[in-house]
C-alpha cells in the first residue's frame, strides 16, 4: 500500500534500509567501512571540503548498494526461475556498486593520502597534485583500457581469459611505478618479478594463452611508462 503521509514514507525508507543491512552482507561491509572512514576522518581532523569529498564518496557507495539489492529483489520477484537477463540485470547492478566503490576508494586515497605520505609541513594543501597520484591513475586507466578491450574483442569472460590479461596489465602497472619510484635495486627486481609470477600463473592456470599474457605486459607497462613521462614531476 501507498504510505499515507511523510512519515509513514520515511519509515517506509528506514524499513527499506534496514532490510538491505539485516539480509546483505555487503551492506554491512560498506556501513562498518563508511564507520572507519568517519573516525579516521575525526581522528586526522581533516578539512570541511575533505569531509564533504568523503562523506560523498561514503552515500555513492551506499545508494548503489541499496539500488543493487532492490533491482535483485525486483528480478527475483519477475523471474525466479534462471533466465540469462536476469543474470544480466544482476550482474550490472553489481558492477555499478564496484565502480561506486573504486570511486569510493580513489577518493579517500586522494584526501587521505597527505596525512600519511607527507611530512609535516609539507606543501601538499588539498587543492595540489597528491603523492602517488600519477600510480593510481595508471592503474585505472590501465583498467578501464583492459575493460574496453575485452569488450571489443569479445572473447573469454571476467576474469579469466580475454584478450589482454588484465591480471598482467595491473600487475606490471604497478611494477612499472615502482620501479620509476627509484625504490632501489632489488626491490625493483622483487617488484617485476611479482608481476612476472602473476602473468606466468594465467598461462599455467590455462586462463589466457601467451598472446595475451604478452598484450597485457605491454599495456600495463607502456600506459604506465607514458603516464610518468609525461605527468610525473
Amino acid at each position: 500500500m501507498k504510505p499515507s503521509g511523510w512519515l509513514e514514507t520515511v519509515n517506509c525508507s528506514i524499513e527499506g534500509i534496514l532490510w538491505a543491512a539485516r539480509s546483505q552482507k555487503h551492506m554491512r561491509y560498506h556501513l562498518l567501512a563508511a564507520l572507519g572512514v568517519q573516525v579516521v576522518a575525526l581522528l586526522l581532523r581533516i578539512s570541511a571540503l575533505e569531509f564533504v569529498l568523503l562523506t560523498l564518496a561514503v552515500v555513492l557507495v551506499m545508494l548503489a548498494e541499496l539500488l543493487n539489492t532492490s533491482l535483485e529483489a525486483v528480478v527475483d520477484l519477475v523471474s525466479p526461475e534462471f533466465h540469462p537477463l536476469a543474470r544480466r540485470a544482476k550482474d550490472v547492478a553489481a558492477g555499478a556498486v564496484l565502480v561506486a566503490s573504486i570511486g569510493a576508494v580513489v577518493i579517500g586515497y586522494l584526501v587521505l593520502s597527505r596525512y600519511f605520505f607527507l611530512a609535516p609541513g609539507e606543501g601538499f594543501s588539498g587543492l595540489g597534485q597528491p603523492p602517488g597520484m600519477v600510480p593510481v591513475a595508471a592503474v585505472i586507466i590501465t583498467v578501464i583500457l583492459v575493460v574496453l578491450l575485452k569488450a571489443r574483442v569479445n572473447t573469454g569472460s571476467p576474469l579469466h581469459g580475454g584478450m589482454p590479461s588484465g591480471h598482467a596489465a595491473v600487475a606490471f602497472s604497478v611494477a612499472t611505478s615502482l620501479a620509476w619510484a627509484g625504490i632501489g635495486t632489488i626491490l625493483t627486481v622483487l617488484a617485476v618479478g611479482m608481476a612476472a609470477m602473476v602473468s606466468h600463473s594465467r598461462l599455467l592456470l590455462g586462463i589466457h594463452t601467451l598472446r595475451e599474457v604478452l598484450a597485457g605486459i605491454v599495456l600495463g607497462t607502456g600506459v604506465t611508462l607514458l603516464l610518468h613521462l609525461v605527468f610525473a614531476a
